[in-house]
């Protein structure tokens, strides 16, 4: 693979190849084999989970909380459970001096450089008369910047804390990633706490606290996978909208949590991620992990999940004043769901975050057709088995190495008859870095980010123009889509 530099400076090409010799070193440590990826979608909002401000407050480093910003460790994870309070007279903001505000902002000002081969292209540029699609190489590089979180979280009395995450992309447009109000300790115990509003969901190695940031990488594939064809909008990824009842022990070395969401992946409005408008239904998730104390090792943890959901096929509609039909709500709900376990491990200073999901969709789900009418001949119930390997090795607390490989593969086509090969839809993707923290304060905190991921995906092809979408165009020629990225990582 070549590597083409926009600009000719020093620093660039000694940052690009210290980023690949990274990658060799991280090759010892992690390893794996395989074969196919969905794409990330370019430049995602970083969904920050680490605030300064609570270091300001109670006149703590970060790296109490913290092995590599925004990764917490076990006392930042006892921390969180209990309600981002310590137990001490700082917890509640009547004894704050007024001027404090408990508010982080976090942007990545970054120069980056976007890949892919075999994509589906129009053969004539612009697409004009005659021109059929063929396959090319799309690539882009420049300086850019990332998406923007504006998030405050604290305490608004004594056990009762909150989150409220505004968060914009790149052009500044904002949607709210998370708002919640939580009451904590219910009846005094530390097993009783009711969480309501947009959250993320309690697993235990999670997607908004993780190290990687390009467009590749940014995101764990199998937590957004669904089988190709399916119409099923889930991503365990994605924060969801409910209720959660949690609880854990004094060091939270135990811990469990049960929520109860809306059947629409999170979106507001009573819509789905498509527009359409959302079933009347509940989804249910269940998650429970355990640690131990492994000596000079380290702490272990590990941890299942369950997550139990419906979607609809069709739609009551109505007619509107255009004379166009109008769909009102979700009809024919038929189920999905999704199961894994995961482990975080240490080997003193090399930690270890395995995971493995399974997921199954209703055939219906996987047929698009409504539940009303017969199954065409040959659709089954569509399902994967996808999961990854991630590796930390903090060299000290300002210095870490990681890399992560990940793989999925379909086990049930949603035709049998379809005519596609067995592993049509089958992902693989591979990515490796390094974090340096010249900075890390209680009022900011600043990381020289550097990253390379590259994902395959077998069979399923992104359109240039053309409205886009999907098309099969050749399973022999998998999409090999690689991100570069250099980028300078703040909040405050």
């Amino acid at each position: 693979m070549s590597i083409r530099f926009p600009i000719r400076t020093t620093a660039v090409r000694w940052s690009l190849i210290g980023l690949l010799l990274i990658g060799g070193f991280l090759g010892l440590v992690m390893f794996g084999r395989g074969g196919s990826t969905a794409q990330a979608a370019p430049l995602p909002g970083i969904h920050v989970r680490a605030i300064p401000a609570f270091a300001r407050k109670y006149g703590l480093p970060c790296s109490a909380c913290h092995t590599a910003w925004p990764e917490l460790n076990n006392f930042g994870q006892v921390f969180r459970d209990n309600g981002y309070q310590l137990g001490n007279e700082r917890d509640s903001p009547i004894w704050q001096n007024p001027s404090y505000f408990p508010v982080t902002f976090r942007m990545t000002p970054q120069w980056h450089r976007e890949s892919t081969n075999n994509l589906a292209v129009d053969s004539i540029p612009g697409g004009g008369p005659g021109s059929t699609f063929v396959s090319g190489k799309v690539q882009q590089n420049g300086f850019d910047l990332s998406g923007m979180d504006l998030w405050t979280a604290g305490t608004l009395y004594r056990n009762i804390s909150f989150s409220l995450l505004p968060s914009a992309d790149s052009t500044g447009a904002f949607h709210f990633e998370a708002a919640w109000v939580r009451f904590d300790n219910l009846k005094g115990s530390n097993w009783l706490n009711l969480k309501v509003g947009k959250f993320e969901l309690d697993n235990l190695i999670s997607e908004k606290r993780f190290l990687f940031l390009s467009a590749n990488g940014g995101i764990y594939q199998t937590y957004h996978y669904d089988v190709p064809g399916t119409i099923n909008d889930f991503g365990y990824g994605d924060n969801q909208l409910g209720v959660e009842l949690a609880g854990h022990s004094k060091n939270s070395y135990t811990r469990y949590s049960v929520s109860v969401l809306s059947s629409n992946d999170g979106n507001v409005g009573f819509t789905s991620g498509s527009g359409a408008p959302s079933n009347r239904g509940y989804d249910v998730n269940l998650a429970f992990s355990q640690a131990f104390n492994g000596g000079s090792l380290g702490l272990q943890r590990i941890g299942a999940f369950g997550y139990f959901g419906q979607r609809p096929t069709y739609y009551q509609s109505s007619t509107g004043s255009d004379g166009s039909t109008v769909a009102l709500i979700g009809f024919g709900n038929k189920p999905f769901y999704r199961v894994g376990v995961g482990g975080d491990f240490f080997l003193k200073k090399l930690e270890f975050l395995p995971s493995i999901m399974y997921g199954h969709d209703n055939a219906y789900l996987g047929a698009g057709v409504p539940s009303t009418s017969p199954l065409p001949a040959g659709a089954k119930a569509p399902a994967f088995l996808g999961g990854f390997l991630e590796s930390h090795y903090y060299v000290s607390p300002q210095l870490v190495f990681f890399g992560r490989f990940e793989r999925i593969g379909v086990s049930q086509q949603a035709f049998v008859n379809g005519g596609f090969p067995n592993d049509y839809g089958n992902v693989t993707a591979y990515a490796v870095g390094y974090r340096w923290y010249p900075i890390m304060f209680s009022r900011a905190g600043l990381a020289w980010h550097s990253e390379y991921s590259i994902a395959k995906s077998n069979g399923f092809l992104p359109l240039s123009g053309n409205g886009g979408g999907l098309q099969v165009f050749s399973v022999a020629n998998p999409v090999w889509s690689s991100s570069v990225m250099l980028g300078f990582d703040f909040d405050f």
